[in-house]
């Protein structure tokens, strides 16, 4: 209610029943259509009671029939959101039936139905605004039916009094009570309602309703021409349109306009029916009333007369108004029926007007199938709002159908050329189909339609919220260009500027000065957008990115745990704290890390990082069957997940499975055949285990060829060479391999050996090396690289369409997510196990040195 893009519609019983069909169904449409279609029903059986007050049991059965099968209650019905049309008229009718019981005998007042009508008028309002004129229905109902004045005697009785010639009869005096208390109710609930909607009416745009920002005479004549349009749909329900704004009815700009008879002819009409009404007595002047009274009153609210709505006319609207209609027509049908020289031809046109209106209703619930099938059809009839153009670009947009949504789009900025919006979605769409240029123009063009600064001159200018996504877009666009990150800047600032509250525009500058490498603005643009919004758990997030840019892992930690206070289905959240947790090394956070990333994967079951991260905490906890488990269902959703296929590998290799491990470093080495560790620890198996010296041979060769100063590989290519018993090859290789790292205490004493071996030509069929042990690979875990980057606040996709409201930029990026590179990740735990292997590897090469030494 306190946003300024709210339409200010309060309607928690409606809200309540969609909040209960989903708690049954979620968003199946099935049960949604279904509770629609009951409560219209309902409505109908209702008003079938209300018919019988005024009708006889025949004409009443007629109305409450043509009533049920109109067709300009699809809207209503069909269209879930007419809920709320349906469920006020339920309360609506209620209170009227109620108050029809608050006279008792001898005229007196019957208290009890008149508390009830006020109830009943407070849920009504509660459903739908439109429910509080069941009040003036009511007060009608009791002047002129259940009391039975009429207009002159009522003047005669007034006339009398103000000339002291007589008294207020004591019967209207209780008529005035009665009134008195329905119009205090009345006015405790207004301004109730009023100060929901914090004693503001909705804004809406020229676009919504163009009469309503027109100048004198223009406003006026369009508004009562819309009265006869609405009729004219309630008669002749031909040509239904879910959109009829914009430029759907042209504005009535002069006196001389041809439509100005249309309204002249209908206010006539409505006046003769309102004096005849008002003026006799008799049965048919009562039903003639309450027909004027149900179609008039309730449609006041939407009758742009009073105060401007946001559209120009709406088909669900006159959902109630066309109980009065249909009271008309089937009193003028029993009229004509009673005449024997007419009663068959009554009888078979009003089968023709039920069967022509059941089918039509019929045929039209087919056009709301879809958006597209919905915004196709109103197009056959007006093509002159670029709305429809623009909503049929975005059914096709959403089927990825972008050339075909691109002629939409461009019709639309045709039809309506200072429709920023339009030029918004076009500019959308170029972007998709990869036509920059193009793009950037269309978002050009949309900025020049915003109110331009006047130099020397202020001025206040309303500017629609979803309409300053155009520099949100636009700075999107051209960031992708490395030298123009500093305009996009600007156009983040000038949103900025020009709303202090716009926080999406804070949230995409946030982004782009992590970008920039700007963290500490970064952090202060996110900052400012939390103080507009502290429940957003994408914001949170957002922080903590840039706290791990600031290397505040702790700070990032609070932050994304607010972020799943918030929401803690928090994919991103879960996942990145998880690893977060997982790198700090802390072993009392490992449980909660485990816990956080069993919960990502059962939000994302398809995700391999979700459970390759899962293996690396088991291998961390010396779990080595469940890290097994994991890693296998990593690689079956990813079959080349490069980390997962290594640490695999090696965690055979650590648990004496190394001939379980071949295979898997065969297939990491088929999909990635330059991956050096995989080729160290293929050779060392081959060598050690396979005892293939010529496998272990090509496999060092490999690493030199990809990195000739790697000493590992270096190294254990030596160790091939003494296997070979190729003493003088192995000591140049041990004296490249001592030049590339000559602080390794291991490598010289390996080349005295050599080097006594020659001297001696002596040489034990011995290895230097123990077995298992080539050097470097054994111990080393190697997880993900982390890789950090943002997520922006709004709907979870790639480009937010604007224009219809579908707006801008969001990146789906998370730490952990790029497994293309590897480095260490081990614990102060780890570190000292390895050392003590070394240790204990140092000792045997001692020996085995000793033992050659003696030989």
């Amino acid at each position: 209610m306190s946003e300024e893009r709210s339409h200010k519609s309060y309607r928690p019983l409606t809200v309540l029943t969609f909040r209960l069909n989903y708690l049954f169904s979620e968003l199946k449409p099935m049960s949604y259509h279904l509770l629609n279609m009951i409560f219209h029903a309902v409505v109908s059986v209702i008003f079938l009671k209300v018919c019988k007050l005024f009708l006889e049991n025949r004409s009443s059965v007629i109305a409450s029939l043509l009533f049920a099968v109109h067709p300009v209650h699809t809207e209503a019905v069909t269209g879930v959101v007419g809920r709320a049309e349906l469920l006020s008229s339920i309360f609506f009718l209620a209170a009227f039936l109620s108050y029809t019981k608050s006279k008792g005998p001898d005229n007196s007042i019957l208290w009890t139905p008149i508390a009830l009508t006020v109830f009943l008028v407070a849920v009504a309002t509660l459903c739908k605004e439109q429910g509080i004129t069941v009040v003036g229905i009511c007060c009608v109902y009791e002047v002129f039916i259940a009391q039975g004045y009429t207009l002159p005697l009522l003047c005669t009785t007034a006339g009398q009094f103000l000339r002291g010639k007589g008294s207020i009869p004591f019967s209207m005096l209780q008529t005035l009570i009665k009134l008195i208390v329905l119009m205090f109710s009345t006015l405790l609930l207004v301004v109730i309602r009023v100060q929901v909607i914090q004693s503001q009416l909705p804004v809406f745009t020229r676009f919504d309703n163009p009469a309503a920002v027109s100048p004198t005479p223009t406003r006026q004549l369009t508004f009562n021409y819309l009265l006869p349009v609405n009729a004219w749909l309630l008669l002749n329900p031909s040509e239904l349109c879910c959109d009829w704004t914009m430029g759907t009815i042209p504005l009535i700009e002069s006196l001389l306009d041809i439509r100005n008879l249309a309204t002249f002819t209908f206010f006539c009409f409505l006046g003769a029916l309102g004096v005849f009404s008002l003026r006799y007595p008799g049965d048919s002047s009562k039903t003639v009333l309450m027909a004027l009274c149900l179609m008039v009153l309730p449609f006041i609210p939407a009758s742009n007369l009073f105060f401007p709505v946001g559209f120009v006319v709406a088909e669900r609207v006159l959902y109630v108004p066309s109980m009065g209609f249909c009271i008309l027509v089937a009193h003028g049908w029993q009229k004509i029926s009673n005449k024997s020289v007419l009663k068959k031809l009554s009888w078979v046109c009003l089968s023709v007007v039920i069967l022509t209106h059941a089918l039509k209703t019929l045929h039209r619930n087919w056009d709301w199938e879809s958006e597209y099938t919905l915004f196709m059809s109103a197009l056959k009839v007006n093509k002159n709002n670029a709305k429809l153009w623009n909503n049929v670009g975005h059914a096709l947009e959403n089927e990825k159908n972008f050339e075909k949504a691109l002629k939409y789009f461009l019709q639309a900025t045709h039809v309506q050329p200072d429709d920023i919006g339009a030029h918004m979605n076009v500019g959308r769409t170029y972007k998709n189909l990869n036509r920059t240029k193009e793009a950037e123009e269309s978002y050009m063009m949309a900025k020049s339609l915003m109110p331009q600064i006047i130099p020397g001159k202020k001025y206040a200018a309303r500017i629609a919220p979803n309409h300053l996504n155009v520099y949100i877009n636009l700075a999107n666009l051209i960031r992708a260009n490395e030298s123009r990150l500093e305009e996009a800047d600007q156009l983040y600032r000038q949103a900025i500027s020009m709303r202090p509250d716009f926080k999406q525009a804070y949230i995409s500058r946030g982004e782009l000065l992590l970008k920039m490498n700007k963290p500490l603005k970064a952090k202060e643009a996110y900052l400012k957008a939390l103080e507009l919004d502290r429940n957003n758990a994408d914001l949170w997030y957002n922080l903590a990115i840039v706290h791990i840019e600031l290397k505040e892992p702790n700070e990032a930690l609070k932050n994304f745990n607010h972020a799943l206070e918030l929401n803690p289905k928090h994919k991103l959240a879960l996942f990145n704290s998880a690893i977060l947790m997982q790198e700090s090394g802390e072993v009392k956070l490992r449980p909660e890390a485990r816990k956080r990333l069993l919960s990502y994967v059962n939000e994302e079951p398809r995700d391999a990082n979700g459970y390759f991260n899962l293996g690396m905490l088991a291998m961390d906890d010396k779990k080595d069957t469940e890290a097994e488990i994991w890693m296998k269902k990593a690689i079956k959703l990813q079959t080349d997940f490069r980390s997962a296929l290594f640490n695999l590998a090696l965690l055979y290799s650590q648990t004496a499975k190394e001939l379980k491990a071949l295979p898997i470093l065969e297939e990491l080495l088929r999909y990635y055949p330059d991956h050096i560790k995989g080729l160290i620890l293929k050779g060392d198996i081959l060598m050690n285990q396979k005892k293939d010296i010529l496998g272990a041979k090509k496999c060092f060769e490999k690493i030199l060829e990809l990195d000739p100063s790697n000493v590992q590989g270096k190294h254990n290519l030596c160790v091939v060479y003494f296997e070979e018993k190729d003493l003088l090859k192995a000591e140049r290789c041990l004296v490249e391999t001592l030049a590339l790292a000559p602080h390794e205490e291991y490598i010289q004493r390996h080349l005295s050996i050599v080097r006594d071996k020659i001297s001696s030509s002596s040489f034990a069929e011995q290895s230097i090396f123990p077995a298992g042990k080539t050097s470097g690979v054994e111990g080393d875990k190697i997880p993900t690289e982390s890789v950090k980057e943002i997520v922006s606040e709004s709907r979870p996709t790639q480009i937010i369409k604007t224009g219809d409201n579908k707006s801008q930029s969001k990146s789906n990026k998370q730490l952990g997510k790029n497994t293309d590179k590897e480095t260490p990740h081990k614990t102060t735990k780890d570190i000292k196990e390895i050392e003590k292997k070394r240790v204990a590897a140092l000792k045997r090469l001692e020996e085995i040195e000793r033992i050659l030494n003696g030989e």
